[in-house]
């Protein structure tokens, strides 16, 4: 793997939508170098294709004549730029705060037609960042969760899957992805699970966690199965709704960010905790995304306190939630280090030297580099190189060593 390190670029002054991301991350790059990430496996479980910037593509997919002839139509009569998705168009907040100016707008300069622009855009960061593996996600279609009609949810997600597996995934080998499913629509996702589920770069499916819909109904058990049977992983991505009643009390953009990417896992992992799904599906790995850490230790406590008051509300549990909760995965971005003790605390409580799996979320403006694991001065060697690589390549059926 090229390191991707050029200690001649000439950085540029000031940053925006068009900067090279190589520029971007010159200093992580370099500081990548200077501790020979090289001879260490790392892999970045959780970042994200800007497919707005291909949707003419994406939509070609979509199997419904009609709606394909409407996503098409939109685009090229009225300018809408995802035509039939979702996409919030003006609370844009995500896109101007932060270090990356340009996590929609990709419009940097690609010079390289041999394969898809988008391909190029992410071996950039791959080789910046001395990234072996990247687990690709889509951006916008996280919030497709919420979309008014199920039918087009289900629509999308067939297309940007496909559209993903056809054009982007084969070119790159460090390229693999955790698959959108079109949660509304339990039959629809076992589909999913027909077509895709035996690709070796299909790493498992996701589930966005901005929706209503509980994850212990009936009609999700067959796909549990199915997930099972094949041996990959189930993630719950979360992701921002400022549209949810309680959220709407929060008049500030960081403060809903700050709740709104909690509290949708909260209530799914209760759910899925309390309801016994570990139980009944021992072997079936459950990934939970972009929550950060600090609400794990809280759910632990909690859910232990009230189900000893009340355990004959939870006949099929076993043991404690929290030793069901520390069997489970969690994605470390974006990591609270404010308080470096809580922060120990935190990774203690969880096993994080086996369950926690370094991530990005690059090109978000609260990405985190692979440093963000390294710099922690309460692990040693062998628990930074589980959490920066090994732990996925486990639970991801990714090699264990460098490429």
């Amino acid at each position: 793997m090229d390191s991707g390190v050029e200690k001649t670029r000439i950085l540029p002054k000031e940053y925006d939508i068009r900067t090279d991301t190589r520029d971007t991350l010159a200093r992580a790059t370099q500081y990548a170098d200077e501790r020979n990430f090289k001879d260490w496996l790392i892999v970045d479980t959780d970042a994200h294709h800007s497919e707005l910037s291909s949707w003419k593509e994406v939509v070609l997919h979509i199997e419904d004549p009609v709606l394909r002839h409407n996503a098409i139509e939109m685009q090229q009569r009225t300018g809408a730029g995802a035509g039939l998705s979702n996409a919030v168009g003006g609370l844009r907040y995500q896109d101007v705060g932060g270090r990356i100016p340009h996590q929609t707008a990709l419009s940097e300069l690609i010079d390289d037609d041999s394969v898809h622009r988008d391909v190029t855009l992410m071996r950039r960061v791959m080789d910046a960042l001395f990234i072996d593996y990247q687990v690709l996600f889509p951006g916008n279609l996280l919030q497709l969760g919420m979309h008014p009609q199920p039918r087009v949810e289900v629509e999308l997600a067939f297309a940007y899957n496909r559209f993903l597996m056809e054009r982007i995934i084969p070119a790159e080998d460090r390229l693999k992805t955790l698959l959108y499913l079109p949660f509304c629509e339990p039959k629809e996702c076992e589909r999913m699970v027909k077509e895709f589920g035996d690709n070796p770069d299909v790493l498992g499916f996701m589930v966005t966690s901005v929706r209503y819909k509980s994850v212990h109904h009936d009609s999700y058990m067959r796909l549990y199965a199915m997930l099972e049977e094949v041996g990959k992983p189930l993630c719950f991505h979360a992701g921002n709704n400022w549209q949810d009643d309680y959220l709407k009390q929060l008049d500030t953009f960081i403060s809903m960010h700050a709740i709104s990417f909690v509290l949708c896992n909260m209530v799914h992992l209760t759910n899925w905790v309390m309801h016994g799904l570990n139980e009944r599906f021992p072997k079936l790995n459950v990934i939970w995304t972009e929550s950060g850490v600090a609400w794990i230790p809280f759910m632990m406590q909690r859910l232990d306190n009230e189900y000893l008051m009340r355990s004959s509300e939870a006949p099929n549990l076993r043991k404690l939630p929290s030793e069901y909760i520390k069997d489970m995965y969690y994605t470390s971005q974006p990591m609270e280090c404010t308080d470096m003790a809580l922060l120990e605390a935190t990774f203690k409580a969880m096993n994080a030297e086996t369950q926690l799996l370094y991530a990005s979320d690059w090109p978000h403006w609260d990405f985190d580099a692979p440093s963000s694991i390294f710099d922690l001065p309460f692990l040693d060697e062998e628990a930074k190189k589980n959490i920066m690589g090994r732990n996925a390549a486990r639970v991801l059926g990714l090699p264990d060593h460098t490429i």
